[in-house]
């Protein structure tokens, strides 16, 4: 059975911090020294133009992207890596695949399995990565199926599902996994605005159950709703932070100021 990250008794360490992150691919440096961090229990928002990192970042927290420099800590625990720049890979596949159990990732297309009904997409991963007795996961997949609006979608397949109730499906998978963490990429922009506000519902619930989430959205209402932090990276780098009150409503930059101007924020 793999193992899950054991919560340290020391609840001030971030689940997630990141110190000085450089990412490039070939010569486009896309990450050029960000640093980070996801207190426990808080929900950040990365926001930006396209093409600023924010995917990146989120992808490099998951160790689905290797980074060229900086460092990358789990509950206080150091990524382990070997090789130099754009040679460096994580050196501990255990480790790695221990930190993706507890940081599962929500992605902008919903990635079900085609082949499976939505309760067996929901248990696969409790099954065979971390060897849970099926009757517990099933229980688990179906209440948790539940929660998320969909408990009578059980023996459905996903090419029946609406694409709102596909991404809910696939909240649903992740939070099977019981992660320490949730990281969402753009969960609602493959859908249009009435789909959408079934998924912003379920993740707004998460939020207020102090749920320890990282969240990149071109969707400000729902940055500024959810977030304890907001990030706002530009070109690579963070060019503005804080609270959503102060960068929603107070920005310090011109870029930012831009920015918000552009995406319609009120």
């Amino acid at each position: 059975m793999m193992n899950k990250l054991t919560t340290p008794s020391d609840t001030t360490t971030p689940v997630i911090q990141i110190n000085g992150l450089h990412k490039s691919y070939g010569q486009l440096d896309v990450l050029k020294g960000v640093s980070m961090t996801a207190p426990r229990g808080h929900v950040i928002s990365l926001i930006g133009s396209s093409g600023s990192g924010k995917s990146t970042l989120l992808r490099c927290c998951n160790l689905l992207e290797n980074s060229q420099a900086g460092d990358i800590l789990f509950d206080g625990e150091a990524v382990r890596w070997k090789g130099q720049g754009l040679d460096r890979t994580p050196s501990d596949r255990a480790q790695v695949t221990r930190f993706r159990t507890n940081l599962s990732m929500v992605f902008q297309q919903f990635n079900l399995w085609a082949h499976m009904t939505i309760l067996q997409n929901v248990m696969e991963a409790p099954l065979t990565v971390l060897g849970e007795d099926r009757p517990k996961v099933e229980a688990r997949a179906r209440a948790l199926l539940d929660k998320v609006g969909i408990g009578d979608k059980c023996d459905a397949w996903p090419a029946q599902l609406s694409g709102g109730q596909q991404q809910r499906a696939a909240i649903a998978r992740a939070l099977c996994m019981q992660p320490t963490a949730l990281l969402f990429d753009e969960p609602t922009s493959a859908l249009d605005p009435e789909l959408q506000q079934e998924v912003v519902k379920v993740i707004k619930d998460l939020a207020s159950e102090h749920r320890t989430m990282i969240l990149v959205t071109h969707d400000m209402r729902l940055a500024a709703d959810v977030s304890d932090h907001v990030v706002f990276l530009h070109q690579g780098v963070i060019c503005e932070e804080g609270p959503p009150s102060q960068l929603f409503g107070n920005p310090q930059t011109d870029r930012l100021r831009q920015f918000l101007s552009a995406t319609m924020v009120n």
